[in-house]
């Protein structure tokens, strides 16, 4: 055995020198410059600040020193700021468990002072002069200052050598502070900020007012492509029971399925104003974009949670960034249906329609014949199952006249899709809008069609009773875990909906007897144990609703028209026509886009038109 491990088996219990104790609670608070940012940056809106500087030397590790114009510190209160669990923001319990304030802890001063050469200088309303506190020596004298306070940190992790060699290069932790105010400033378009790098202004975002603030915060921070390519989202979820703790509201921006990126390096999820990285709020976003993501790709969104302090907790972990939420399963759903209610209308939905006056008007299908819509055009001609009109053995809705062939200029201004001209290599449709040329993959659009068509029917019918199941002749065992084993014994009714036979064969051994008939061929293991896990992880409902999507999908992807089929330009319209009608149709079921819009201007772009 080692001997210093040894040694320390026979050591009597002491309590901790105080010197210690405060280095330990450094390690947990200030990882690196950024985080001393982000403490500081805390405080300063929790003063009331509307204005906050940030001036940083070598990254942050020579110098952070970030002024705010807030209400600042009475004099003789500038020695308690910095000594451990003192704090202004808390003094019971109960304040505790209902915590409204960006910092709470007071550790974070304390913890910086202890790895670092600390000052802070301050000037209180109403108090004749500011008082600079040196942090080393307790020495308190007036300076010249207006009402705010500045807090400067030099030589972080001076006192600790061994800590400050694993910082990054001095870019790469500026980088991470920039990025510390960056999340700062998306949650509060009210305060505006400026960072200085090197005595150079790297950063500035000026405060924002008004109705459209944040819009305009967003557009600074993030940039004008962001707003672009992302749509307004606005969520309020109420427990039936009433109450306002029982609210929870959702809003904010969310990115196109288009917009996702490979990394997740814009995802900003904000909960009571605190920027927070949660595995129920990003499984939420990221199920909210099953059905519309491709691949791995990473989706893109700044969203914002209000939900009563009292039932989220935020002293989780000494950095704030982590919570837990009394009802973790109420937030998933709200954020989930939020974001998922956004993605349902589709983005040509954004293009110019036709006037309320002019507009196809639905009618009730006739008794007998399929539940697919039927519209009446603006000329009169009718587009559906009615007499004159025919069914493709695609399901596509188109009419039999010659009249209906030929819709009319109207209809290159009317439909967000415009009108049908030809189709290219018995894969795109070519159609004319009022921007221009519009190209759609017509199997990836019908496949969206019939898929989200069999979704309402599913629903419609008040879902399935179960998926169907196929015996295994010999059943699989594997070696199962304790979390696995209790999750088999719990969900035995939902794994039965999911086609699976899931039984215990001895403590530790699970044997699967039973998987679903379209998986027949699948690794039944793997299976296995891929649901538990999600079972075990996320809600039941959760997953059986993407067992169900996913089976959907494959039944939706073999009854959609195929590649190199040749479509007539009444059945390529109609497909229009149900594209606009049809939530989620800019994408496929597996996440590829659907059409593209090719402007006047792009075209005349291609042809040195203008020049």
């Amino acid at each position: 055995m080692n001997t210093d491990r040894a040694s320390a088996l026979h050591r009597p219990i002491l309590e901790l020198p105080s010197e210690l104790i405060s280095q330990i609670a450094a390690g947990e608070v200030v990882e690196r410059p950024a985080s001393a940012v982000r403490e500081l940056l805390d405080n300063a809106l929790d003063a009331g600040a509307q204005q906050i500087t940030v001036r940083m030397l070598a990254g942050g590790v020579r110098l952070i020193a970030v002024e705010d114009d807030g209400t600042g510190i009475p004099h003789d209160q500038l020695p308690m700021a910095l000594k451990r669990h003192a704090t202004s923001k808390i003094s019971s319990l109960s304040e505790l468990e209902s915590v409204s304030t960006m910092g709470f802890r007071g550790e974070a001063l304390a913890a910086i002072n202890s790895i670092a050469e600390c000052a802070i200088s301050s000037r209180a309303a109403g108090q004749s002069s500011a008082y600079l506190l040196d942090g080393q020596s307790g020495e308190l004298k007036p300076v010249a200052r207006s009402q705010g306070t500045t807090v400067e940190v030099r030589e972080l992790f001076f006192s600790t050598p061994a800590r400050r060699k694993f910082l990054k290069t001095d870019t790469t932790e500026l980088a991470h502070c920039v990025e510390a105010v960056r999340r700062q400033a998306l949650a509060r378009p009210d305060v505006g900020f400026s960072i200085w790098s090197e005595g150079k202004l790297i950063e500035q975002w000026r405060r924002c007012e008004g109705p459209q603030a944040l819009q305009q915060r967003l557009t600074d921070v993030l940039g004008p492509d962001f707003m672009e390519r992302s749509m307004l989202l606005n969520y309020r979820r109420e427990n039936p029971l009433g109450g306002a703790a029982t609210t929870v509201a959702v809003w904010g921006r969310v990115g196109t399925p288009e917009a996702a990126r490979s990394r997740a390096d814009q995802q900003f999820f904000y909960v009571n104003g605190r920027f927070v990285r949660d595995k129920v709020l990003a499984h939420a976003a990221r199920s909210a974009f099953e059905d519309v993501l491709h691949g791995q790709r990473q989706p893109v969104y700044a969203l914002y949670l209000e939900i009563d302090p009292r039932r989220v907790d935020v002293n989780v972990h000494p950095t704030k960034i982590e919570v837990r939420f009394r009802d973790s399963r109420e937030v998933h759903q709200a954020v989930r249906h939020a974001i998922e209610d956004a993605l349902a209308t589709p983005r040509l939905g954004q293009l110019p329609a036709a006037p309320a006056s002019q507009a196809e008007t639905p009618l009730m299908p006739e008794p007998g014949r399929p539940n697919n819509p039927v519209y009446i055009s603006q000329n009169g001609m009718a587009f559906g199952p009615t007499q004159g009109h025919r069914v493709s053995d695609l399901g596509l809705l188109w009419s039999a006249s010659p009249a209906a062939a030929e819709p009319g200029e109207e209809a290159v201004t009317c439909w967000p899709l415009g009108r049908a001209l030809a189709q290219l290599q018995g894969v795109y449709i070519l159609a004319e809008n009022a921007q221009g040329l519009v190209v759609v993959d017509m199997h990836a659009a019908h496949e969206r069609i019939v898929y989200e068509r069999l979704k309402a029917q599913f629903s419609s019918q008040g879902g399935s009773p179960g998926l169907s199941s196929q015996p295994l002749l010999i059943p699989a065992t594997f070696a199962a875990t304790e979390t696995e084993v209790a999750t088999a014994e719990a969900q035995v009714e939902t794994l039965q909906r999911l086609g699976l036979d899931i039984t215990a064969f001895s403590a530790k051994t699970l044997a699967v007897r039973a998987i679903p008939a379209s998986l027949a061929q699948g690794d039944a293991t793997e299976l296995a144990r891929s649901v538990l896990a999600e079972l075990a992880e996320h809600d039941a409902s959760t997953v059986l609703q993407r067992a169900q999507n996913e089976l959907l999908a494959t039944m939706a992807c073999h009854g959609a028209v195929r590649a190199n089929r040749r479509l007539s330009l009444e059945e390529m319209d109609a497909l229009l026509r149900q594209m606009e009608e049809t939530d989620r149709a800019d994408q496929c079921n597996h996440g590829r886009p659907t059409w593209r819009q090719i402007s006047l201007r792009e075209l005349d772009t291609l042809f040195l038109r203008g020049r």
